[in-house]
Order: C-alpha cells, then sequence, then structure tokens
C-alpha cells in the first residue's frame, strides 16, 4: 500500500514538473504578445498604403514606402530631420550632464559621512515625484522673462531635473554595495582619492553608469509635455512633431505617416537597447547578490 501511494505521489510531482516550463514559457509569450502588440500594429500601419489604414488584417498588405517620404517630405511643413536633431541635442546633453553630476553625487551620497545625508536623498527622491504639469507655467515665465524661451537650454534643463534624481539613486545604490577594501588598496599602493575613484571605482561602476545613461537618454527623449510648451519650431522634438504632423491629404488625419514617424523614433531606443543589453542586465542587477 505504501509503495502505491509512494509511486502515485513520485508520479504526480514528475507531471507538476514536466508542466512548470510549460507554463513559464506561456506567461512569457503572452506578456510578449502584450507588450509588443501595439509596436507590431504600429509597423504594420507604417508601410501601409493610406486607402487601408483601417484594414483590419494584421499582417503586411499593401506595402509602400509614401509614409515614410511623407515623414522628412518638407513641403508638406514637415521638418522631421531637424526634429530628430533637436531630440539628439535635448536628450544627449541631458544624459551627459545627469550622469557626470549624478556619478559625484552618488558617490558623495554613498561613501562620504556628513550629516542629514539620508535627508538630502530623501528631497532628491521627492524632486523626481513632483508633477512636471505643475512647473509649466513657472518655467514658461521664468524662460520668457530671462530670453531663453524657445531656446534649447529651456528643454534641457527642466528635463535634468527629473533625470538627475534618478540618476543619483540609481548610482547611490551600487556605489553602497561596492566593499570599501577595493578604495582602500588603490589608497595604500599610493594612489590619491581621486585616482582610486577614477581609476578603480569609476571602471567598476560601468555597468551602472551605462544602465543610468539609458534610461535618462530614453526618459528624455519620450518626454513631451515640458517640450510641448517650451519649443518653437526650430527647437521642436520629435514628441512634439509627431503631434502636430501635416499629412499629403489635406484635411485628414495622417494616421499611416504617424505610424511611420513612431517607427523612426523608435529605431533608435530599439538599437540603444540591443546593442548595450548585456551592460543593461549587468547594472540592474548589480548588488543584487553580495
Amino acid at each position: 500500500m505504501s509503495n502505491a501511494v509512494s509511486t502515485a505521489s513520485e508520479t504526480t510531482r514528475r507531471r507538476a514538473f514536466s508542466w512548470a516550463p510549460a507554463r513559464t514559457y506561456l506567461q512569457a509569450a503572452v506578456i510578449l504578445v502584450w507588450c509588443l502588440a501595439p509596436f507590431y500594429w504600429m509597423i504594420v500601419t507604417a508601410f501601409r498604403d493610406v486607402g487601408f489604414t483601417f484594414d483590419p488584417t494584421p499582417f503586411f498588405t499593401h506595402v509602400t514606402f509614401d509614409n515614410f517620404r511623407t515623414v522628412f517630405d518638407e513641403s508638406l511643413g514637415n521638418h522631421f530631420a531637424q526634429n530628430l536633431l533637436n531630440s539628439l541635442i535635448v536628450a544627449g546633453t541631458t544624459t551627459v550632464i545627469s550622469l557626470v553630476v549624478g556619478v559625484f553625487a552618488a558617490y558623495a551620497l554613498a561613501r562620504l559621512k556628513f550629516r542629514f545625508k539620508e535627508l538630502v536623498l530623501g528631497f532628491i527622491l521627492g524632486a523626481s515625484m513632483f508633477p512636471a504639469v505643475a512647473l509649466i507655467t513657472p518655467l514658461f515665465q521664468f524662460f520668457t522673462g530671462i530670453g531663453w524661451m524657445g531656446t534649447y537650454q529651456a528643454l534641457i534643463i527642466p528635463s535634468i531635473s527629473f533625470s538627475l534624481p534618478l540618476a543619483v539613486y540609481t548610482l547611490t545604490s551600487f556605489f553602497r554595495e561596492m566593499p570599501w577594501e577595493l578604495e582602500e588598496a588603490a589608497r595604500i599602493d599610493g594612489c590619491t582619492q581621486g585616482q582610486a575613484f577614477r581609476k578603480v571605482i569609476l571602471p567598476l561602476a560601468a555597468p551602472a553608469t551605462f544602465t543610468t545613461a539609458i534610461l535618462t537618454f530614453i526618459g528624455a527623449w519620450n518626454e513631451f509635455l515640458i517640450a510641448s510648451q517650451l519649443s518653437v519650431d526650430s527647437t521642436k522634438t520629435v514628441t512634439v512633431a509627431i503631434a502636430s504632423f501635416a499629412g499629403a491629404q489635406p484635411h485628414q488625419e495622417p494616421y499611416t505617416a504617424v505610424m511611420a514617424a513612431g517607427t523612426v523614433v523608435t529605431i533608435p531606443l530599439v538599437i540603444l537597447v540591443l546593442v548595450f543589453q548585456r551592460k543593461i542586465v549587468a547594472g540592474l542587477t548589480a548588488g543584487a547578490v553580495k
């Protein structure tokens, strides 16, 4: 009797074990389809002829490249190449400044001992949670008063104010997990504190730095609310330009051209993530196992 019960329980365990990988793959597939379905539909619509915009077929049908030509057709009033350059300038400058300031600020918060250190970190995190919509009117009045309205710095400075807290928090968590012995060994070998930071700490912090840089760049690249109010035609970013996109047909919403523009905007982010995906994973898991 006991042998029969043990055999039955063993069979049950084997069945449960064999179903576990299949269930995991099924769950991953559902999540993948749920997340990628909007992007897939955007790409399908971007390559679709205008006359078949609302064709419910979920495959590439009536393929054309006219939508991408419309995106870069300046005769229609679209200056998408300039908009791409504007977004690159704003997002790139925001990333570089946030990273440089964030590295030193995070190192100070993680390594140095001073009063109210946790309170300072709390204020930094609180700044990132402040609603951006509440800042639009003060920023508009301020930049208009000093003559910066519609300039790159009017877009970069607010973007830094939102991306810097994320950079500081992410890098602070990483620096706290880094063992002090590495820096002390460098100091014993004759390095100054600055040399130890530059030659030992920064190379070890590369995964977290890459991750922070990519997250900051993506956030600045996708920013819309502030850019829509503080930019002019010459400094308009791609997110703002897509919202006011002009199509080839007058008095008709250019859905396919907007999807083509969205595809062009998404390509740099996809390439960035694919190239540095190992760095991103390493940075996100840094410090998880001590």
